[in-house]
């Protein structure tokens, strides 16, 4: 009978395009790796793999029992699960994957009261951007991400996946305290035609809300400043060096920072989803959406409001 670990490994050698990221994935050495392929090609009684000093390639041979593999592997993952299920969160493991952004008053709060819940389940996290996170779910490396998607642009590609909506948050304008209207009202995007702005890095995909959102208002922004972190992007909106586009989940008070609603473009909103496999019919799963769910009743319970915060 054929190692699911060595299949596995080939698996990741597909996926990967090389020996070194399959060992990666599997947390062994590379020459170990290797090792392994050798293994399964004799037992296959087939050679799996062309190798030469720059590249590794599936023969195809290879390509034929890394396809079935996936299959094989994904019929022994659902197993996996089922046991687990069976054993009620006494044990097995939760690869949980989310967008930076939802970290601090999302995600990681939530991963502390899955924890202190399930303390043997093992939980793991990555830090991955929901281009990312979406194809890990399918793949199987990850088994819920917590995502995004902005309403305004084409949806991603979830076939075999379940989303559950966590929450629509709205979009608000970062500006300087100082620049805070005596009377603050909604304001419309193509008023901000000539304004400097501070956005995140990307220039496409998720992340390039600022220009879809500043497109749609009917202008080209001006973007001076960019940062991959909210905070340094507030950083720089408290300091005088432009205004940004926030998520309503990190419209935070803080020094020298106002919040304004906007009126036009209407929807401007991201909706943050669990995603997670169709056919995963994980407790641990279940357990850590309602985990990250409750947060986020905590996160919008209602109180009273500072006049710089959003209302």
């Amino acid at each position: 009978m054929l190692d699911p670990r060595k299949l596995q490994i080939l698996v990741d050698v597909s996926d990967t395009g090389s020996i070194a990221g399959a060992a990666q994935r599997a947390g062994i050495s590379a020459s170990a790796a290797s090792q392994q392929l050798t293994a399964l090609e004799r037992q296959c009684g087939a050679r799996l793999l062309e190798r030469s000093a720059r590249a590794v390639r599936l023969t195809a041979a290879g390509q034929v029992l890394a396809d079935r593999a996936h299959k094989v592997l994904a019929e022994l993952h659902a197993a996996a699960h089922a046991v687990q299920a069976a054993a009620g969160l006494r044990g097995g493991t939760l690869r949980v994957a989310a967008f930076a952004s939802s970290g601090p008053a999302l995600t990681v709060p939530a991963l502390a009261a899955f924890h202190r819940r399930h303390p043997e389940v093992t939980l793991t996290f990555t830090e991955l951007e929901p281009e990312e996170a979406v194809v890990a779910v399918a793949d199987g490396h990850i088994d819920l991400a917590v995502t995004h998607q902005y309403r305004h642009l084409p949806p991603p590609d979830v076939r075999g996946l379940t989303q559950t909506l966590l929450h629509r948050d709205r979009l608000f304008l970062a500006v300087p305290a100082h620049a805070r209207p005596a009377t603050p009202a909604a304001i419309s995007l193509a008023a901000l035609a000539d304004a400097t702005w501070v956005s995140t890095k990307p220039t496409d995909g998720f992340q390039a809300v600022t220009e879809h959102a500043c497109r749609a208002a009917g202008f080209a922004p001006r973007i001076d400043f960019r940062a991959d972190d909210y905070d340094l992007l507030l950083g720089l909106v408290g300091a005088g060096m432009g205004v940004a586009l926030v998520p309503e989940l990190l419209a935070t008070l803080r020094p020298g920072v106002s919040y304004l609603q906007l009126a036009d473009p209407e929807g401007l909103s991201r909706d943050i989803y669990v995603t997670a496999r169709a056919t995963d019919p994980s407790p641990a799963v279940q357990a850590m959406a309602g985990c990250l769910a409750r947060q986020l009743t905590r996160r919008w319970a209602p109180s009273p409001a500072p006049d710089d915060l959003p209302q």
